[in-house]
């Protein structure tokens, strides 16, 4: 899962959140730590994100929540930002274009964001239910590069409280090897509340993981992917994934879109081929 967003240095954007102290740094880690705690899926998409983010303020947090370095507070403060920003784009229904429909309904729509770029937006139901893809997705993140081949391999660097992580990603070669190996360090940030999950990132700055040799870091745009039952169907998941990369280097724009049209493609028929395969996470597949 290619997750993370803009040119975002952690440490000097949150200035403000590196100079409090004490019960300061516990209220503001109370951004957007709570999601909607009922079960979704209303009619329609913006209803539900709605009440995500109406209940995304993290000023009704706990004090008991223990005190994190200036840095650590400011990843979180950058997941957060992620999600929101995320979940904003989708709500806006207004000016997607369909890039491609396959035969089992997959969708690919894009749109242009002012200050973002051209994102791209993944819509699909997963015939397996949202339990078991939270299960791949969040808690076995780091073996996705077993079953998806444009994912190398990705390794969890922090983990910061119960929601949020570094984490970095080597992605495979695209087009031919017209697009080069990439990497990506992002942090991500996880809320699950009811019957929704959303996962969120963007790229950041992490010192012990500086730029590699012969690979060119690529920086994911407000990125997130929101799972929860289908409507009527609790057995099966309708997953929508925003996408948003700077692959960085010179690619001709038609080969950018192009690329990351087909990664969300690919992506959907990899998880499911996946999930058919390993239908259980005690199956240690």
């Amino acid at each position: 899962m290619l997750l993370a967003t803009f040119k975002l240095c952690a440490g000097s954007s949150y200035r403000h959140v590196r100079s409090m102290k004490g019960l300061q740094q516990q209220a503001v880690l109370a951004i957007g730590q709570e999601l909607n705690r009922r079960a979704l899926g209303g009619p329609a998409p913006a209803a539900w994100i709605n009440q995500v983010r109406r209940r995304g303020s993290l000023l009704g947090s706990q004090l008991e929540d223990p005190l994190y370095s200036n840095q650590e507070l400011a990843y979180i403060q950058q997941g957060e930002e992620a999600m929101q920003r995320a979940l904003g784009i989708l709500k806006d229904q207004e000016g997607w274009k369909k890039e491609s429909r396959q035969a089992n309904g997959d969708e690919v729509l894009s749109k242009v964001i002012p200050d973002v770029g051209k994102v791209f937006r993944l819509e699909v139901v997963v015939h397996q239910p949202m339990e078991r893809l939270y299960e791949e997705l969040v808690e076995r993140m780091e073996a996705m590069g077993e079953w998806n081949p444009n994912v190398k391999e990705i390794k969890v660097l922090q983990k910061i409280g119960k929601d949020t992580v570094i984490t970095h990603e080597l992605a495979a070669e695209a087009a031919g090897n017209l697009v080069g190996p990439r990497d990506f360090v992002s942090v991500g940030c996880t809320k699950r509340r009811g019957s929704m999950c959303v996962l969120a990132g963007m790229a950041t700055l992490y010192e012990e993981m500086p730029q590699q040799k012969g690979v060119i870091r690529a920086e994911h745009g407000p990125t997130c992917m929101v799972l929860r039952p289908l409507a009527g169907s609790p057995s099966r998941t309708k997953l929508t994934w925003l996408l948003s990369i700077d692959l960085k280097g010179w690619l001709p724009k038609t080969i950018i879109n192009q690329v990351l049209s087909q990664t969300q493609v690919d992506f959907a028929n990899h998880l499911r081929k996946r999930l058919e395969s390993c239908p259980a996470l005690e199956a240690r597949c």
